[in-house]
């Protein structure tokens, strides 16, 4: 069958616009030389980078003459509540930014909450790492064996931290003002009946020397995703829910060691109620230094 001229030159027209997009796909292909892929295919309308462009200020400088008066207080954050659900964001909650930068070093992390005694890589390891024992049946010698394995505690299993902190009059300034000191992250420890036993701290975060590092990572704001923030900001402009559990005292007891009834059981509104009165008086001291 013979093509006249008029379909041949329709048969070309029609090849063009395949090869422009042939050559046009050819020029799009990523290469080690080209932009990251990130850049290419951004998930979202705009780059945001202005939050990691902040720098982390320093401390102002003090002196002591002009700290008449400080108090030390130890809270409890529960992840659990509402206001606080960012330290569980599922893609990179905080304990994963805490253990991933004690593991590259960036963090160093203490045994105690006096920030003396720092903790070795191998250390960290050790409570980084959740170690299980099992007894697994071997078809080729028809024993039982025991296995050891060892896997990276859950991010799900930290429920609550522990934020020391020191509240301070600043003469200079004329007003009361509040810094953090050190971070734990507690892990829950229960038996083989699945009761709890005790609540451990894994490990003391100083809180001054990680804030570079907190200030890489984004934190999640629920009422808008272009203004996420950092957790370097979270914790300076106190965004999260706490009670007090401690404050330095002669005994150096908890709050919960004064309010046990006769059978010996928690009374669990009364403390709640006096760490409510902690907070007030911490409040009231700053105006009661001044008359109206």
């Amino acid at each position: 069958m013979k093509l006249s001229f008029g379909h041949l030159i329709g048969f070309c027209l029609a090849l063009i616009p395949s090869l422009g997009w042939s050559q046009n796909a050819e020029t799009t292909v990523i290469t080690e030389s080209s932009d990251p892929v990130e850049d290419v295919y951004l998930d979202d309308v705009v780059r945001h980078t202005m939050i990691f462009e902040n720098r982390v200020l320093p401390y102002e400088p003090l002196r002591e003459a002009d700290v008449p008066w400080d108090r030390k207080i130890w809270r409890v954050i529960d992840v659990r509540e509402k206001i606080n659900l960012p330290f569980t964001y599922p893609p990179l909650p905080l304990f994963t930014i805490l253990s991933d930068g004690t593991q590259s070093g960036e963090i160093k992390v203490f045994k105690d909450e006096e920030f003396k005694e720092m903790m070795t890589p191998e250390e960290v390891m050790g409570k980084l790492m959740h170690t299980d024992t099992s007894l697994v049946f071997n078809p080729d010698t028809y024993e039982d064996e025991v296995v050891v394995t060892n896997s990276p505690v859950n991010p799900e299993d930290i429920k609550k931290y522990r934020v020391k902190e020191m509240w301070y009059f600043d003469k200079e300034a004329s007003r009361m003002k509040v810094r953090i000191l050190g971070i734990a992250p507690i892990k829950d420890e229960y038996d083989n009946n699945g009761l709890f036993k005790y609540a451990l701290p894994l490990f003391w975060v100083y809180y001054p020397e990680a804030r570079e590092v907190l200030a890489r990572y984004q934190t999640y704001n629920e009422a808008n995703d272009a203004a996420p923030g950092t957790w370097y900001d979270l914790f300076e402009e106190r965004r999260f829910s706490s009670y007090i559990f401690k404050q330095s005292n002669v005994l150096d007891v908890w709050l919960s060691e004064y309010f046990i009834d006769a059978n010996g059981e928690d009374m669990g509104v009364a403390r709640l109620m006096e760490s409510d009165r902690i907070q007030a008086e911490l409040f009231n001291w700053e105006h009661d230094l001044w008359s109206y």
